[in-house]
């Protein structure tokens, strides 16, 4: 009984550094995440969808999942988020959606002022897509990978498996890892972002997939990563 309470309390403590460890791993300056209500069938969508979706060009995603853009009023998620999919600074956005309601062609996105009031407005909100900075916590709702829409056809010819946390694996804590990859045109990994899963198992599978090897792209691309760790293995 001893030995079982010591093992949870151990188990306890490292699951606290895990979520500092999935933090510093989701650390980037000016990087956002994007994020949705889990109504959402899609776990990923493409800059194209993403770029259409904000500029009020389309209301659902290509598996017709129907979407409602959520915004931040200012701040470096805002601005970053502009910059990085819409390629549009915030008075040029303001101007564009003004021009819009003033036609009558549409509505006036919802604006909140930060990642506090965005998350739970996601959460609640059917159909909801937003996005926050990327150390800003996510629960209840969904994050999604951005993509450029041909990542699939990059394949990883060099790849190291991840090693199983003696603790956990002891343990038989087990689950699937979900992370979000940025790859270099020449299939080196440069960056590796935690979407869901044991904060501890996800640091040891950022290891491996960092030592990863895609096949070149002429450009840089964003995929979806899922490491399974099976606790009876």
């Amino acid at each position: 009984m001893h030995r079982r309470m010591i093992g949870w309390a151990l188990v306890c403590l490292l699951i606290t550094v895990g979520f500092i460890i999935a933090a510093v791993m989701n650390v980037a300056p000016g990087d956002v995440k994007i994020i949705c209500n889990v109504s959402v069938r899609a776990d990923s969508i493409s800059a194209g969808e993403l770029k259409s979706v904000f500029l009020l060009q389309r209301r659902t995603l290509k598996d017709d999942s129907p979407v409602v853009p959520v915004l931040e009023k200012s701040g470096d998620a805002h601005e970053a988020f502009l910059r990085q999919y819409l390629d549009r600074g915030s008075e040029e956005m303001q101007t564009y959606y003004q021009r819009l309601v003033f036609t009558g062609k549409r509505s006036m996105p919802k604006e909140l002022n930060s990642d506090t009031e965005v998350v739970p407005y996601v959460a609640r909100t059917r159909g909801a897509i937003g996005y926050v900075s990327d150390v800003a916590a996510t629960e209840g709702v969904k994050v999604l990978v951005v993509s450029d829409g041909r990542s699939a056809e990059r394949t990883v010819p060099t790849r190291v498996e991840p090693e199983y946390p003696e603790t956990l694996q002891r343990l038989q804590i087990g689950g699937t890892v979900r992370l979000a990859v940025t790859l270099s045109p020449r299939g080196t990994v440069e960056k590796v972002a935690l979407l869901g899963g044991n904060p501890i198992l996800a640091e040891a599978a950022s290891k491996a997939v960092r030592q990863w090897v895609y096949t070149p792209r002429p450009s840089q691309t964003t995929i979806e990563v899922t490491v399974p760790f099976e606790s009876h293995r």
